[in-house]
């Protein structure tokens, strides 16, 4: 494995999330659903503001974006799409040619979409503060917030920062209640390789209708282009074997380019909610003044810039046309009954179930570069075997909220099949 490329991100800066549009419509409604696009396409043009503001090179390239089908039941479903995002007023398209190594059916075009470096731009942001009269602390790691008075306590290793605001954007909220998140959220992992080939390559960004996901773009490489290739997800913890994800990945790449250059590697994960909207607003109505932008699901890159206006709008006390659209306090279990239940019996499952079955395999049965759950002396250990023969013990419960973790043999870790946490063997 080589070193990560991108901040374990495809970094596509798109309104275009899969076929969604169709489904926002159905089920919110048609003003909800061109305030979700509306909110996307105004971070699109805000992110070029801003790179064109303060200077930031960062690979910035307008691009056009197409979800694609090879299967003819799939068809229909684009069709419906482009019907559904034309009905908001924007100019998608029904596309039937696509430069790609491949044969496809059909394909909405999502036109004028973007790409960029997202760490080249971070860069850019983190130099514009501090410019700016803004500081930015590193390695200080919080591990609870609590209000006195009008002031918040934000806890660290070594100090308590006391602030009138606070901003969860960590990716999955460290504080457990009152926004209970971690029973509206569950967490996905996917896989991603770069190469080079001398082969003719497409123009565009590209992710087909269903699994298993394919996604496709460039990305500038010295005097070359470097092909991103996205897909093998699974929900994070599972207790598959997880050994060829990134094969799966490198197989297809050489069957579509024989000459593949396989260059990087790395793995994601991300934060979906049950109705696949954003939470981005106030953490709590119990906690004024505590923000939460998360729940991204694979499109960080443009609801980021969509939380940070909202949350710098409500902390200004400015209006906002798209508070409602990613209020995060909304629950609404109806509207995304089959994932609830699927959530809820993976957590019960591990909480409850996993704890009170004795596994029968015996420390001998472990072999090298392998990680399983045994019982010794009446207690659950999770045991990895290393190449060597060494042995790596932990207790296998997630600090988090007790759920039993499973063993992840492409990483080597110990992961959470409830709320995505993942721990080293070496703890």
């Amino acid at each position: 494995m080589q070193v990560i490329l991108l901040g374990n991100t495809t970094a596509k800066i798109t309104s275009q999330h899969g076929l969604f549009y169709d489904y926002l419509i159905n089920t919110f409604g048609k003003e909800f659903a061109k305030g979700y696009l509306d909110a996307n396409q105004d971070a699109i043009s805000n992110i070029k503001e801003i790179i064109d503001t303060e200077k930031i090179d960062c690979d910035f390239e307008w691009q056009d974006n197409f979800v694609y089908t090879s299967l003819e039941d799939e068809v229909i479903k684009i069709k419906n799409e482009v019907t559904s995002v034309n009905s908001l007023g924007f100019p998608a398209e029904f596309v039937t040619n696509l430069s790609l190594p491949f044969s496809t059916l059909a394909s909405i075009k999502f036109p004028n979409q973007a790409q960029f470096h997202p760490l080249k731009y971070c860069k850019g942001l983190s130099e514009c503060i501090i410019r700016n009269g803004g500081k930015i602390y590193e390695n200080t790691k919080v591990y609870d917030v609590d209000k006195k008075g009008d002031f918040y306590n934000i806890k660290t290793d070594n100090n308590i920062v006391h602030s009138k605001y606070v901003v969860l954007a960590c990716h999955y909220p460290i504080i457990n209640a009152p926004g209970f998140y971690f029973l509206k959220m569950y967490q996905e992992t996917s896989y991603l390789i770069g190469f080079t080939t001398s082969s003719p390559l497409f123009n565009g960004m590209y992710i087909n209708t269903c699994s298993p996901i394919c996604s496709l773009r460039t990305v500038p490489y010295g005097d070359t282009k470097l092909v991103l290739m996205g897909g093998s997800e699974h929900k994070t913890g599972t207790t598959e074997d997880l050994s060829n994800c990134y094969i799966n990945l490198e197989n297809y790449a050489k069957k579509l380019y024989p000459d593949a250059d396989i260059l990087y590697h790395w793995n994601t994960e991300d934060c979906i909610s049950l109705d696949k909207i954003p939470y981005i607003g106030e953490f709590s109505d119990l906690m004024p003044k505590m923000y939460v932008a998360t729940g991204f699901k694979k499109w960080g890159m443009t609801t980021s810039n969509v939380a940070a206006n909202i949350i710098t709008d409500m902390i200004m006390e400015k209006e906002n046309s798209y508070i409602n659209v990613f209020k995060s306090t909304r629950f609404n279990p109806i509207k995304n009954g089959g994932e609830f239940v699927n959530m809820l019996k993976q957590t019960t499952d591990s909480l409850i179930l996993d704890k009170f079955r004795v596994p029968k395999d015996t420390l001998d049965s472990i072999n090298k570069d392998e990680g399983k759950i045994i019982t010794l002396e009446n207690t659950k250990l999770g045991i990895y075997r290393d190449n060597d023969g060494k042995y790596y013990c932990l207790r296998p419960i997630c600090s988090h909220l007790g759920c039993e973790l499973s063993w992840n043999n492409l990483d080597k870790t110990w992961d959470c099949p409830c709320h995505g946490s993942r721990f080293s063997y070496m703890r």
